[in-house]
């Protein structure tokens, strides 16, 4: 359901323009209406886009890989909530993300951040990666390898989401560190993999997950 849902609202916004759709914006004019402004949120307006920002993506290449990590995690973390608590873990971390992420803005006085409108369901997503992690340390993740050729690699998932974790740490410290513009909201990640990592442990005490 959520990758129909952010799928139809790409395309529909995404095709608006070609077609003329009367009443629907373009894909451009919503990220700017609905995208998460930290400056607004700041001043109190708008707070309405820490949840309709979980829902835009800016191409089809960012959509593509936001829904690859949903479709191939997700499922089992939903399994292991059930499919109410699911949706309400997953906008918790999103909400969460886009928390850190304007924390993160602010402390770096990024100009640029603070004006210009954050977007994806990456943080909510990150959520879904760290809850994974916690449940299904040992679960093995068919990743591609590049070792002169390509090839298929079965890797565990502690050691796959901690990479990739380790990674998103790097480029947010630099961010900070150094007041780099990535265009990337890396903090939003950070935020949203630490609070799947706090819900995953809640509710793993709570219901046996298998491990393999």
């Amino acid at each position: 359901m959520l990758i129909i849902v952010n799928v139809t609202i790409f395309l529909v916004l995404w095709l608006s323009d070609a077609f003329l759709l009367r009443g629907v914006p373009s894909l451009e004019r919503a990220i700017w209406e609905f995208g998460e402004i930290p400056w607004y949120i700041i001043r109190g307006q708008k707070l309405y886009t820490v949840f309709t920002s979980m829902f835009l993506h800016a191409d089809l290449i960012h959509l593509g890989g936001n829904m690859l990590f949903l479709y191939i995690f997700g499922d089992n973390v939903e399994d292991a909530f059930g499919h109410n608590r699911y949706i309400l873990f997953y906008l918790l971390s999103g909400i969460v993300a886009s928390m850190i992420y304007l924390v993160s803005v602010v402390y770096t006085a990024d100009l640029r951040g603070l004006i210009y409108p954050a977007i994806g369901a990456s943080g909510a997503i990150a959520g879904v990666l760290g809850a994974y992690l916690v449940m299904y340390p040992t679960a093995k993740i068919l990743t591609l390898v590049l070792i002169g050729w390509v090839v298929v690699v079965p890797v565990p998932a502690i050691l796959f989401l901690g990479l990739w974790f380790v990674y998103q740490m790097l480029y947010g410290v630099l961010a900070l560190g150094l007041e780099v513009v990535t265009g990337v909201a890396y903090w939003a990640h950070i935020g949203g993999f630490v609070a799947g990592i706090f819900f995953g442990l809640g509710w793993r005490g709570r219901r046996h997950v298998p491990v393999t």
